[in-house]
């Protein structure tokens, strides 16, 4: 990597950037709530382009960025605010696909580098899933640089048309504090949960047919031979809950939907395993969490799963019941290997990249195209 100082050249004007953010998705607001802040650290002028929702969440002021409020929209109105907000900026760099869709359009005819971060993949099908793909093409041939969190985002935007398309560093940062495995609070959380005596599965995510609840279902349903019956708790609200909860009735499943919640970390400390059986995920914030956490994870061979845990966690294909079953009733009957995938977990989260890291990453492209910028 290119050395990136942390302050302007003498007699030039600092770097002037905006960030811009869609709908506030918790894991690219928490990034560039962290960016802002080291980027202010090293001089840069950063401004966030984002709902009022996600700046009070995030709290972009406080790491001394400026905010201006940009609707989630495409409408006229809010393609003019934050082509307003731009008018100054050395650089743009959006979040997301539609941040960065609406981006492309603010900077219509200006010259200024567009930097495009891709957090995840939008889940639709039929003629939603053809209208992203369109304006993925339009967004990836109109950025300098397309940075993805993972390596099958890097390939796609490639595949799309991308000019220069890069795996970014991307540390876990302030959404939900991982917490140390607290003992003392254990058996009181289990025990509200009705998991006393048994064992404890926790799944954290919207209940939507991405998740792969559903499949979850199918397994939970094998778990009732067990002795004693393992609990699965799902954290997450969404579509389908109705659904969901019939099932898990009509089938007298051990399964409780806890709706969402804000105790993540305390009940990663309750659970013994985590779940995690979605039919795509990114760079997925529970999974970093869990291994953080020390608490074995059970995932889906898909996305950026694998790159992101190694070998420290088990694996099994997306879809699989049995697969999902068959996994979870090993390491439920085999201690030293839940405490073989702690400590890999541990171990495999100290390969992540740090704030500072990622600061760094992002300084250095950004150094890349404003190489040219006037002096005062």
């Amino acid at each position: 990597m290119s050395h990136v100082s942390s302050q302007s050249a003498p007699g030039q004007s600092p770097l002037r950037t905006v960030q811009v953010l869609g709908g506030g998705n918790a894991r690219s607001s928490a990034h560039v709530r962290s960016l802002a802040s080291g980027l202010v650290a090293r001089g840069v002028r950063v401004t966030v382009c984002a709902p009022f929702e996600a700046a009070h969440t995030y709290d972009f002021a406080g790491a001394g960025a400026d905010h201006v409020h940009i609707p989630r929209s495409s409408d006229p109105a809010s393609v003019a605010a934050l082509r307003a907000a731009c008018a100054d900026a050395d650089l743009v760099h959006a979040h997301g696909l539609h941040a960065s869709f609406r981006a492309v359009l603010a900077l219509s005819g200006r010259r200024t580098p567009l930097v495009v971060t891709w957090h995840g993949r939008a889940q639709a099908e039929g003629a939603r899933a053809h209208f992203l793909r369109l304006l993925e093409r339009r967004v990836v041939k109109t950025a300098s640089v397309v940075l993805g969190t993972t390596s099958d985002l890097v390939d796609r935007a490639r595949s799309t048309g991308a000019r220069d398309a890069r795996l970014a560093a991307v540390a876990l940062s302030g959404r939900r504090t991982v917490v140390d495995r607290d003992e003392s609070h254990r058996p009181k959380l289990r025990a509200e949960l009705g998991a006393t005596g048994r064992p404890l599965l926790l799944a954290v995510g919207s209940l939507d047919r991405h998740r792969g609840y559903e499949v979850l279902l199918d397994a939970a349903r094998a778990w009732r031979t067990l002795d004693p019956v393992p609990l699965v708790v799902i954290a997450g609200e969404g579509p389908l809950r109705p659904l969901l909860q019939g099932r898990i009735e009509s089938e007298g499943l051990a399964v409780r939907l806890l709706g969402r919640r804000d105790d993540v970390p305390e009940l990663l400390a309750a659970a013994d395993v985590a779940l995690l059986p979605s039919s795509w995920e990114s760079r997925s914030v529970f999974a970093e969490e869990a291994l953080h956490a020390r608490v074995p994870l059970v995932a889906t061979d898909v996305g950026g799963l694998p790159d992101l845990v190694g070998d420290a966690a088990e694996l099994v294909p997306y879809g699989d019941a049995h697969a999902l079953d068959r996994t979870v009733t090993g390491l439920l009957a085999d201690p030293e290997r839940r405490e073989e995938l702690r400590e890999r977990g541990v171990r495999q989260a100290a390969t992540w990249p740090t704030e500072d890291e990622t600061v760094a990453q992002v300084l250095s492209v950004y150094d890349e195209l404003t190489q040219a910028r006037p002096l005062i």
